[in-house]
């Protein structure tokens, strides 16, 4: 069983830089102009000028072929990666002034993490080779590898110590990833665990005092960097760096001398995406933002930086300064990055003619179009083809695409054990079909979409991890594999997103449209990265997509081959469909009297408003009163 790292175990500790690194300061800028006409020349994939000429993905992976004895710089350094190409992983080495990039390993397999070693001889890497995951050594002199590991466990992510005795690595033990260590020259010995945690422990780094291992762990709840100091033991040993809430870390890398560290951080809430610096000098001190990218590593001299950083569907190379201003623009890569390292290598000159094989080796085309032909389709316009055994609305898609699709089917059926699209919630929509709001002009219309059944999440055999691309959201997909003894998939690293999440009634959780899941136990297999090697690509979430469930759009792939969506949608209608949206709606089952239209009074006169003059009365004089005098009474004779 493994057991504890026995404080015995004391690598020399290295405070002295190379006496090549200064050599790499200096000839960085120079040699940027000419990275610039490398890229200007690289030849165009063939579908960039038409259709039905395969993946382009597959055209786009192909390296120069390497001369057999090729010149270069020695004391120069060398950018070494794994990239995937055709949904395979390979060692690549590179440099902008006078190497391309050149495959060094090839095969129906995944080479991944390469680290080189402390005397700069030695790559040590992980594979599944052999049908599982373990570690080997390339040596860069003669091309030879050795196998480190040999368990049916997951085995990645390696790290030299110092001294270049010992690797630091992760491994699935216990149902999750956990970090132990191996003897490099010795690899019968036992394996020394170094962390027991019930959270995902991962992505170790050596520190170059010897002393201290710098890790990812999701056990504060989302991923952090963590620090493990070698001379403590129990909880005290572990100290977390970034402690950043609604941000996930990963990729942690040293430089030469220790002094600093560099890690990747995806911010959902505050701060920004991007590199960080932590000083090892000021460790309460916050990690300091440089530029973009998910993945960094430092020059020689550590001064510079070299970052990948993501698109949509496409990685770039770009490179720093630690103060973070640009030196390198953004130089597309073929495939997605799986390790990066940035170093003097001891490189033969000529390569051995293991490198040159690889470097020659032309993948094959992922798939190739078949056009099926119909006798009733108007000129200059496709038609959508059935899809064999699917089930859906509308089991059909574009004659162009439907090979790409049966072609990624094929693939995930050997990578994870069952046929996962076997049943989508969509495929070919017609125009008369309305989808839901917001989805009025979405990719499903064009017969060039498809979109996963969404019910396997909520079976637990599908999780979504969360990816922020600029203003926008985009979804890597994972699904669980049949078989769960390590021969297929790998275990998830970073937490997945709960999209359920913001039902629970707190405030913060449904403004967020969720919140992080704990990591899942198991093996899973990157949907979205094989879907990536055949062409399809993911599709962003709709703008509302925190409170508005459907909008999230995590399960659906294009196939666009750089068409847009009109231009997708008059190669199967008319252009009058198009300009006229209103669709025609079905009559009611039980229709109703339309109301006869009764006639309007004839409105009455409004009278007009008179003015009454008012009268000021006048005065009557008083008059006398005359004086009666008596009457005499008359006499009667």
């Amino acid at each position: 069983m493994p057991k504890h790292l026995p404080i015995s175990i004391r690598p020399e500790r290295r405070t002295e830089h190379s006496p090549r690194s200064s050599q790499s300061k200096g000839g960085f800028l120079s040699i940027i102009l000419i990275s610039f006409l490398l890229f200007a020349c690289a030849p165009k994939s063939p579908l960039s000028s038409g259709e039905g000429q395969g993946n382009s993905s597959a055209s786009e992976a192909t390296s120069t072929p390497l001369p057999a004895a090729i010149e270069f710089n020695s004391n120069a350094d060398l950018i070494f990666l794994a990239m995937e190409e055709n949904g395979y992983a390979h060692l690549f080495a590179y440099h902008p002034q006078n190497l391309p990039f050149t495959r060094l390993t090839s095969g129906e397999w995944n080479d991944t993490s390469p680290a080189l070693s402390p005397d700069r001889k030695q790559l040590a890497f992980a594979s599944d080779r052999n049908g599982y995951w373990d570690l080997y050594l390339l040596d860069l002199q003669s091309g030879g590898i050795t196998q480190i590991t040999d368990t049916p466990d997951y085995d990645s992510s390696p790290s030299w110590s110092p001294d270049g005795q010992w690797l630091v690595f992760e491994t699935y033990f216990d149902d999750n990833l956990e970090i132990a260590l191996v003897s490099a020259t010795g690899p019968d010995q036992e394996t020394i665990r170094l962390t027991q945690n019930a959270a995902s422990d991962h992505s170790p780094a050596w520190a170059p005092d010897g002393r201290h291992v710098a890790f990812v762990s999701s056990r504060g709840g989302d991923s952090d960097i963590w620090l493990a100091d070698l001379d403590l033991t129990g909880d005290e040993r572990y100290q977390n760096l970034s402690n950043t809430a609604g941000a996930a870390e990963d990729h942690p890398v040293w430089n030469q001398d220790g002094s600093q560290l560099l890690w990747a951080s995806i911010s959902q809430t505050l701060g920004f995406s991007g590199i960080y610096i932590w000083q090892a000098d000021d460790p309460e001190r916050a990690a300091r933002w440089i530029g973009d990218g998910n993945i960094g590593t430092w020059n020689e001299a550590g001064d510079q930086v070299i970052a990948v950083t993501d698109g949509p569907n496409q990685q770039f190379l770009s490179a720093y300064d630690i103060k973070g201003n640009l030196l390198l623009a953004s130089i597309p890569l073929r495939g997605r990055v799986r390790g990066l390292l940035w170093g003097h290598a001891e490189m033969s000159n000529p390569f051995p003619d293991s490198f040159a094989e690889a470097a020659a080796y032309t993948p094959p085309a992922a798939w190739a179009p078949i056009v099926t032909p119909v006798d009733d389709v108007p000129a200059q316009r496709w038609h959508v083809v059935d899809l064999s055994d699917v089930q859906a609305p509308y089991p059909q898609m574009h004659d162009l695409t439907d090979e790409a699709f049966e072609a990624l089917r094929d693939r995930l059926l050997d990578e994870t054990g069952w046929d996962i699209l076997a049943s989508l919630e969509n495929a070919f929509v017609p125009l008369t079909t309305s989808l839901e709001p917001g989805y009025e002009e979405d990719w499903l219309y064009t017969g060039r979409a498809f979109a996963i059944n969404s019910l396997m999440a909520n079976a637990g055999w599908m999780v979504a991890v969360r990816e922020d691309v600029g203003a926008q959201t985009y979804w890597r997909l994972y699904i669980r594999c049949m078989v769960q003894d390590g021969s297929m998939g790998e275990p998830i690293h970073n937490a997945p997103w709960d999209l359920n999440a913001r039902y629970d009634l707190d405030p913060l959780t449904y403004e967020q449209g969720g919140n992080y899941s704990p990591v899942p136990s198991g093996y899973w297999v990157d949907v979205t990265a094989l879907a990536q090697a055949y062409g399809w690509e993911r599709l962003p979430a709709l703008p509302n997509w925190r409170s508005y469930y459907a909008g999230t759009r995590f399960t659906e792939f294009a196939l666009t081959n750089g068409l847009s969506w009109h231009a997708a949608m008059s190669e199967l209608y008319p252009e009058e469909a198009l300009i006229t949206p209103t669709r025609v709606l079905p009559p009611t089952l039980t229709p109703t009297r339309t109301p006869a239209p009764t006639g309007t009074r004839v409105p009455t006169r409004t009278p007009r408003i008179t003015f009454t003059p008012s009268f000021t009365p006048t005065p009557i004089p008083p008059t006398s009163t005359p004086t009666l005098s008596p009457t005499p009474p008359t006499v009667i004779p």
